[in-house]
């Protein structure tokens, strides 16, 4: 049987991930949260001490991260044994992640371990480029977007919820902007919207009313086929 995919790309702290796993609840979806695939490589690179601009190391961490995720609210990520939920989420991660994600082998890597978990169940995937790289034959392609001033102020309180330091929201903003201005532009899968992504500007919205409208979609995205 064919699975059925969802895919929700848009900018950092759009609500991606928060809406997925929603949707996915809602539906009795897998949610595969890639950002936090990443992360992941980020830290364990920066864990290792390999220097960020050392390609070759964190193309060979990628290939061989020993990721996993287990089911929890937040989804609980590990690389091997040691839970880094909270890790991935630091400023220092937030701060190299775009430059690990623009290495063509990492990303390679990764797509294929995206594809590989997208091939058999129905799912709810989110990232950068779901909708043109990983699944571009999803049937219901979502492109998330909000102000960066919203998407800061989002930011900070959810570290303060999580517990984790947090800078400013205006230095948050700064971050986010830079973030915007380096996954727009990477070589490899730059962050864009899909020709037939529906786009949806959040800003506005509260997360119950984004998860209603995407709903609505998949289920008329149903009927039809």
């Amino acid at each position: 049987m064919t699975s059925f995919q969802v895919a929700i790309d848009g900018p950092a702290s759009a609500g991606k991930s928060t809406v997925a796993k929603l949707v996915a609840q809602k539906f009795g979806f897998i949610y595969c949260d890639t950002g936090a695939m990443y992360r992941a490589v980020t830290l364990a690179a920066l864990q290792q001490g390999v220097a960020m601009d050392d390609e070759a190391a964190i193309i060979e961490i990628a290939q061989h991260l020993p990721l996993r995720f287990e089911a929890g609210d937040p989804q609980q990520v590990f690389l091997g044994d040691q839970n880094v939920t909270q890790l991935i989420r630091t400023s220092e991660v937030a701060a190299n992640v775009s430059a690990v994600a623009a290495i063509g082998e990492v990303r390679t890597a990764m797509v294929a371990m995206q594809r590989e978990i997208a091939a058999t169940d129905n799912i709810v995937m989110d990232g950068r480029d779901i909708g043109t790289t990983v699944l571009p034959q999803a049937p219901v392609k979502i492109f998330m977007v909000a102000s960066a001033y919203e998407r800061a102020r989002r930011r900070y309180e959810d570290n303060k919820q999580r517990g984790l330091p947090t800078q400013s929201i205006e230095a948050l903003q700064a971050a986010i902007e830079l973030r915007d201005q380096k996954d727009s532009t990477r070589a490899v899968s730059p962050l864009t919207q899909a020709p037939d992504a529906i786009r949806l500007d959040t800003t506005h919205l509260t997360i119950e009313e984004v998860v209603n409208e995407i709903s609505e979609i998949i289920e008329k995205t149903q009927q039809i086929g």
